[in-house]
């Protein structure tokens, strides 16, 4: 059951980003990708939209 712990999936998403690449600065040759350069920050949007749904869910 260690699978399904749910304080492992930040994690998860965080290797899944890093896998597909990391920005480095002065690469101006490319095309934006935004899963690649602001991956962390599409991350922690994610994980605060899904916090603030459940603050309104146990406000009920």
């Amino acid at each position: 059951m260690a699978g399904r712990n749910p304080l492992r999936w930040p994690g998860a998403w965080a290797d899944w980003f890093e896998m597909r690449g990391v920005y480095v600065p002065g690469e101006d040759n490319r095309v934006v990708d935004p899963w690649r350069d602001w991956g962390w920050l599409i991350l922690a949007w994610l994980a605060s939209l899904a916090v603030f749904i459940l603050l309104f869910a146990y406000a009920v």
